[in-house]
């Protein structure tokens, strides 16, 4: 091991490199520790010391790359993860996969031995270049020689790495000596100091502070040696004219442009609850139902696709079907959404803002929405009391309240609970589970921030992903979300692929989160494949349900969580309420309905 006072070429490097980034708009770094990526992790916290950077230490680099992803997608900026060699580079694949497919900037500076190193079975050494498959792009670097111009071969690395959607490679060799004192790259006069969170002191954030200026991602100015990911190029609209049976599906990531195109064109909004559309006047929240309806499904002649719909196997019946014209807004994930095969992409759809929408097309319109509501309609919110003072009347009602707070939660009540728990300044990110496909199905129009990681609907890294969202939502100069609670709702087998994530170490910052867990003691979503009702119900069981019995109280205990456990109407929307910290709310459901 070298002294720290030495120099060395591997320090030098990623100094350089790491200013550089910091400088084209990196706010926030990711890193899980390891001998060879010293010098890497040294330099980012000497940035974050400094006030240039956010810096984010995990033990567990699956979780390390699914927190990146969650601060990627909050705030549309690149993150930087750090890796060491070998099989730490390895667990970085599944949220780099979900990137991928997502289109989330991250960029991942994996540590590597030096080329002599390379092929005679050396201590962490295996061939890194490649290791996500051939739709990562991928720069591999030589280790860095004493004397050599490391600001320029930063800067010229830098550039072909930023302004690329989805994940990039960056495979970094150094040799010893591994560290030295990290020399920083002085500050751009654009650049402002970085608060971690609002938490990490103690104070509050101002909730209604504006976010501060960063300088934007430089893409390369020309064509640069190597493999790098493809820049978009800059969207081409195509007009749209309102259209007689037309339906406008957003699917995750979808953002707001669907239901403003839903309502220029005058067509029924079929949106997903992690779209981002899931509100405004042309909302069909039934749709499910209403696509397998004689009398609308069946007469649809055109859809147009936005984001990446995962959630029914009714939309992608529909893009199938003969006669429908299939028109795809293209998405930053690496596949072109296209069930059918024969979609038509375009770049981005335009609607004439003074073409006026035919009567045929609000009538259309109409009946979509109309029966979505009567398909969902509800009785009486609770609250609203007997009109009249008759002593008898009021005792009848009160013995009904009552009777309403001690009811046990179902799914639909605990799904519906959550979302009319949450608010535009609060996050909500949604497991891959039960609930997310019970919350779709009656959830009514909200314009509030929802996230699921659906590019490859994975149950993996859901916790991970969402103390992501929260840290970059909750930071100081985060606007209006500084002073919200990012809510998690998911199974209790999506808790517990990810329970390392909940893991915060000593001086990292706690967000504010609510973790809603539906302990239904096993993968019941399983239950509704059709071999469910064919299958040996003991072997079924075994391979399929794969049931558990964890104690979550004591799962929570653990890693420095608070506790809650809620069986009734009253107490889960008690629970609810913000509170600072952790905190885990166990829900247990019923295997069956």
């Amino acid at each position: 091991m070298t002294s720290p006072a030495s120099t060395s070429a591997a320090s030098a490097a990623a100094t350089a490199l790491l200013g550089e980034l910091i400088a084209r708009g990196v706010r926030d770094v990711v890193l899980s520790p390891g001998s060879r990526s010293q010098a890497l992790a040294l330099a980012a916290a000497a940035y974050e010391r400094a006030g240039r950077v956010r810096l984010h230490v995990r033990i567990d680099e699956r979780s390390a790359g699914f927190l990146a992803l969650g601060l990627a997608v909050e705030t549309d900026a690149p993150v930087a993860v750090i890796t060491t060699s070998g099989t730490a580079v390895a667990e970085l694949h599944p949220a780099v996969l979900e990137a991928s497919h997502a289109g989330v900037p991250l960029i991942l500076l994996t540590a590597d031995r030096p080329a002599e190193l390379q092929g005679i079975g050396a201590n962490q050494t295996t061939r890194q270049p490649g290791i996500f498959g051939d739709r990562v792009p991928v720069i591999d670097v030589e280790a860095p020689a004493e004397g050599a111009d490391h600001e320029a071969a930063a800067a010229e690395l830098a550039a072909r790495v930023l302004g690329n959607a989805g994940p990039v490679h960056v495979n970094l060799a150094f040799r010893e000596p591994l560290s030295g004192p990290a020399d920083l790259r002085p500050p751009s006069e654009t650049q402002e100091t970085l608060p971690r969170t609002a938490q990490v002191s103690g104070r509050v954030a101002n909730p209604d502070a504006e976010s501060p200026e960063f300088p934007a991602p430089v893409p390369a100015a020309g064509p640069a040696a190597g493999p790098v990911a493809v820049v978009e190029p800059a969207a081409v609209a195509e007009p749209l004219e309102p259209g007689a049976h037309t339906v406008v599906i957003a699917g995750t990531g979808a953002g707001e442009i669907a239901e403003a195109t839903a309502r220029g064109l005058g067509a029924p909004l079929l949106a997903e609850v992690a779209s981002g559309a899931r509100f405004g006047p042309h909302l069909v929240a039934a749709y499910r139902e209403l696509l397998r309806a004689e009398g609308l499904g069946d007469r649809i002649e055109r859809a147009v696709v936005f984001g990446h719909p995962t959630l029914s196997r009714e939309v992608p019946a529909l893009l199938e079907r003969e006669g429908v014209e299939v028109i795809v807004v293209r998405s930053r994930g690496v596949e072109r959404y296209d069930p059918g095969r024969r979609a038509r992409h375009v770049d981005a759809v335009t609607v004439a803002e003074e073409a006026p929408v035919p009567e045929a097309n609000r009538s259309w319109v109409g009946e979509w929405v109309t029966a979505s509501r009567r398909l969902l309609e509800q009785p009486e919110p609770m609250g609203a009391g007997p009109d009249t003072e008759h002593f008898a009347e009021r005792a009848t009602w009160a013995r009904e309240q009552l009777a309403e707070l001690r009811e046990p939660v179902t799914r639909r009540l605990l799904v519906e609970a959550v979302w009319n728990a949450t608010w535009p300044h609060d996050r909500l990110v949604l497991g891959a589970s039960r609930l997310i496909r019970e919350l779709d199905r009656v959830a009514p129009g909200k314009r509030i921030p929802v996230h699921a990681n659906r590019g490859l609907a994975g149950i993996d890294g859901t916790i991970a992903t969402a103390t992501g969202i929260a840290l970059a939502s909750q930071a100081e100069g985060a606007g209006r979300g500084a002073k919200g609670v990012t809510r998690v709702l998911l199974g209790d087998l999506a808790l517990l692929h990810d329970a390392g994530s909940l893991l915060a170490g000593e001086g990292e910052p706690r967000p504010r989160m609510q973790v809603i867990v539906g302990n239904d003691h096993g993968g019941t979503i399983f239950d509704a494949l059709e071999v469910a009702g064919t299958a040996d119900a003991e072997l079924f069981d075994r391979v399929m349900l794969t049931p558990q019995t964890v104690d979550l109280a004591a799962l929570a205990s653990a890693y420095g969580w608070e506790y809650r456990r809620v069986e009734t109407r009253g107490e889960l929307d008690g629970s609810l309420t913000p509170t600072p910290g952790r905190v885990l709310i166990e829900v247990p459901l019923a295997r069956r309905p």
